[in-house]
């Protein structure tokens, strides 16, 4: 995976209800969800219908300490981690965003992207609403409190269906947590439950961290209320389910279950199938860690060339690190991976990864690996090419900037400087997947986005790439 101009994460949501230790335990989710966003952490709680929160730009670690947590009384919790896809990279755009409303006090928490919430807000400012950031995420509370609807189901199920694109979202207010997701399910939200208290998620990782019990996801157009007598379901749009493919492909952590699925065993059966598709004559197969584990694994074994981890991550980088003075060659990459020389001096490398994004950090990688001695490379990718950007809550390149929507396969090997290079097609990644093309999500790699992006979105994408 790529690390500079590459997909980056996108958020995590978190959700306990009826527990006495709500407020560390989202932590700990949390915690386990912070793969889906670096930049900001934030946790509400509710007490006595008073809503408290704490959120700060940084990691989840770094943002909460006892102090903090002692400042989030109360039963009932949401939490989440954010990386930007709508909205700038600032403490105004933390979550969970709070309002009074005549409901009572709200928070929210989203996970994905509204391609209509630039209209919704336009309208809404037109009508008197004043907003207090740039995320799309708050169009959603404002609808919500405008809502004559007489329940507060209701008053999110009338908002919900105003907005398009994708969200999986908690809400949280003095009935409880509600959990929704939208008609097409991109992105994930799971349900679950610990010593009687009701959890939820964006992955299942964040349960087995709490030693929650997974009970179901919470389905495509679906609101589920969290409360001290569990579960309540409520369907307000019909379900058309098309979930996220590269949510498998990289951004969810290997040990989750995912859309159904575990997302170890769909990345080692990419694997499987990129080994019929292209074949290698090589010694030994190795990964770019950590998101090309589990394809090289499954690669390794149709295959029957050797596994072997060939680099290494430094898991310890964070967001922002300070370069010598003096320039040293690939030093972006080479602070977070690096190769084991022994593994690759002399040998015919097989270098699995989940996809090329721009192509500049792959040519740096496969430098690395010849000067660590590799006799050959031979880059294996474990989705198509990526040709179109994402709309639906991952902040990806524009379509000018993708190296798979510009140039051929073969050029892009010239340009990474590999031996050969072989893509996994999209007929072996929905295969892999379990799902057909046409139930699933994967405009980034077919250009077809099953919920339509207005033309405004397209233009502004387009005038980025020109400018």
């Amino acid at each position: 995976m790529e690390f500079r101009g590459g997909f980056r994460d996108e958020c995590g949501v978190f959700g306990v209800a009826d527990s006495d230790d709500a407020a560390r335990l989202a932590y700990l989710g949390l915690y386990a969800l912070q793969h889906r966003g670096q930049e900001s952490a934030g946790i509400a709680t509710l007490e006595e219908g008073r809503l408290s929160v704490e959120r700060e730009m940084g990691h989840v670690a770094d943002v909460f300490n006892e102090a903090r947590l002692a400042r989030l009384p109360g039963r009932t919790a949401i939490g989440h981690v954010r990386y930007s896809t709508a909205g700038a990279s600032l403490l105004i755009n933390a979550q969970p965003i709070v309002f009074a409303t005549g409901r009572g006090p709200l928070a929210l928490a989203h996970n994905g992207n509204l391609v209509n919430a630039r209209e919704i807000r336009a309208n809404l400012e037109a009508s008197g609403a004043l907003f207090t950031a740039t995320s799309d995420s708050e169009v959603i509370l404002h609808l919500v409190a405008r809502s004559k609807a007489p329940t507060l189901t209701l008053a999110i199920a009338e908002a919900l269906l105003e907005v398009r694109g994708a969200y999986s979202l908690v809400i949280l207010s003095r009935e409880g947590i509600f959990a929704a997701r939208d008609p097409n399910g991109i992105r994930p939200l799971s349900l679950g439950a610990r010593d009687g208290s009701p959890v939820v998620a964006s992955e299942t990782c964040a349960f087995d961290l709490i030693g929650a019990r997974f009970e179901r996801d919470v389905e495509p157009g679906e609101i589920v209320r969290l409360s001290r007598e569990g579960f309540a379901s409520h369907r307000f749009a019909f379900p058309q389910a098309t979930p996220c493919v590269f949510e498998h492909i990289y951004f969810a952590r290997p040990d989750s279950t995912v859309f159904g699925k575990s997302v170890a065993a769909t990345r080692e059966a990419l694997g499987v199938r990129l080994a019929r598709e292209h074949p290698a004559q090589a010694d030994v197969v190795v990964p770019v860690p950590d998101s090309g584990m589990y394809a090289a694994l499954g690669y390794a074994r149709e295959s029957g060339i050797p596994f072997a981890l060939g680099m290494v991550r430094n898991h310890y980088v964070g967001r922002t690190f300070i370069e010598p003075k003096q320039a040293i060659r690939h030093f972006g990459v080479k602070v977070k991976l690096n190769p084991v020389r022994e593994v690759v001096a002399g040998k015919r490398v097989v270098l699995v990864d989940d996809s090329i994004v721009r192509g500049t950090t792959s040519k740096k990688i496969l430098r690395m690996l010849r000067d660590a001695g590799a006799k050959e490379v031979h880059v294996r990718v474990s989705s198509p090419p990526t040709i179109a950007s994402c709309h639906y809550g991952i902040d990806t390149p524009t379509r000018g900037e993708l190296i798979g929507a510009n140039q051929s396969v073969e050029e892009i090997r010239g340009f990474i400087d590999a031996d050969s290079l072989g893509y996994l097609s999209p007929e072996g990644m929905f295969e892999a997947f379990g799902r057909p093309a046409q139930a699933t999500c994967a405009a980034c790699f077919t250009g077809v986005y099953p919920v339509a992006v207005p033309d405004e979105e397209c233009e502004k994408e387009a005038s980025v790439s020109r400018s």
